[in-house]
């Protein structure tokens, strides 16, 4: 009942900024972790277990400036522990770039249902991101690691400004396009967030070495055998089209591909995939993707880094993943190795989503491991 009382108290508050949407303003009221809004998260989106839940709006930082990103919180069950509750960081998977799509505004089962209340039950917090530009001004710039690793560390930063009794004790969780989210964000937050204690990231499916393909797109692509590719490469353009228009990425395009982006910019990824799954990437194409000025910009969006890690970090694959096929990960693990990171790697025979559902239990021991102890 207290802890009613004081979440309801947080609710009535209400933070109004008037600030520019979008980029490049240098306004005190869009520091990173700047909450403009605080509600009750939908009950599509609650987790029966959770003491609270809340969602946010908070500023973070896109690939050119400030933008704004919702985000959630949902909190265990009781009175916090001596420090505040440890946070799990937990970032999502493709979900689209359309604002509807959002992740805490849509029902997703297997999370909602399984793993925030096992998070729960372990006795973290648990903080969302939509991701910048999903569900907020501007176009949600996919698979740019950067500025989703930013709008990660600011969802924490936001998250403890509302609720105190959050720990400065945290941990990253990511799956799919979260996965990459997760290993970008344990090489920037501890030098962007030393206010933080990052203690560890875990990551399943993460799409890696994505920047190595870009050189071979062109009109002459066929259909692949994988899942989703189509809308997925045209959420990478979508969003590059929006961040860089100096890259005309309209005029690498043929009509069809330029209608492929409009889709993929309107709805969900599964409606998307539906509609565009049946046109290749050759046939979205004018001309290859060649340009130096293009593939450093999807290089610096899409390059994981290898080296500099502090943290401990655990990946699991999937063996038949075809959304981010087995041998890329394989590339993406001996870079870590080899650099010396601090590295758990577990292999499990199920394909892209079943490895978030089987992985659980490996990644909570994980979990446990980094955040228990003080």
């Amino acid at each position: 009942m207290k802890r009613a009382l004081i979440m309801a108290g947080v609710l009535g508050v209400v933070i109004s900024v008037s600030a520019p949407d979008g980029t490049g303003s240098a306004n005190p009221a869009e520091r990173p972790g700047t909450v403009t809004e605080v509600s009750p998260l939908p009950d599509v989106v609650v987790v029966a277990n959770a003491g609270a839940a809340l969602r946010l709006v908070y500023w973070s930082r896109g690939p050119r400036g400030p933008m704004r990103s919702g985000g959630a919180i949902y909190l265990p069950q009781g009175a916090p522990p001596p420090g505040g509750w440890p946070i799990v960081a937990y970032a999502h998977g493709t979900v689209g770039i359309a604002d509807h799509c959002a992740f805490t505004l849509q029902p997703r089962r297997l999370y909602l249902d399984t793993v925030y209340p096992e998070l729960l039950r372990a006795g973290y917090a648990v903080v969302l991101t939509d991701y910048v530009g999903l569900g907020t001004p501007g176009t949600h710039p996919y698979l740019d690691g950067p500025s989703q690793a930013r709008s990660m560390i600011d969802a924490v930063r936001a998250a403890r400004a509302v609720v105190p009794e959050l720990s400065d004790r945290w941990a990253v969780l990511g799956q799919s396009q979260g996965g990459q989210t997760a290993l970008f964000t344990a090489r920037i937050a501890p030098e962007d967030a030393p206010e933080l204690r990052l203690r560890g990231a875990a990551a399943t499916g993460p799409p890696s070495n994505l920047e190595h393909l870009a050189p071979l797109m062109g009109p002459w692509v066929p259909r692949l055998p994988l899942r989703m590719t189509t809308a997925y490469f045209a959420s990478i353009m979508a969003g590059l089209r929006a961040t860089a228009p100096e890259l005309d990425v309209d005029g690498y395009l043929t009509p069809a591909g330029r209608e492929v982006l409009d889709v993929v910019e309107r709805e969900c990824v599964t409606e998307a995939d539906a509609l565009v799954r049946d046109i290749s990437i050759g046939e979205m194409l004018a001309e290859p993707l060649w340009d130096p000025a293009l593939l450093a910009a999807a290089r610096a969006m899409l390059r994981i880094p290898t080296e500099g890690h502090t943290v401990p970090l655990f990946i699991g694959q999937g063996l038949t993943d075809r959304d981010v096929p087995a041998p890329l990960s394989a590339g993406l693990v001996t870079e870590l190795t080899l650099a010396g990171a601090d590295l758990q790697v577990v292999v499990y025979p199920g394909d892209h989503l079943a490895t978030a559902r089987d992985s659980l239990p490996d990644t909570l021991a994980f979990l446990h491991r980094v955040l228990d102890n003080p």
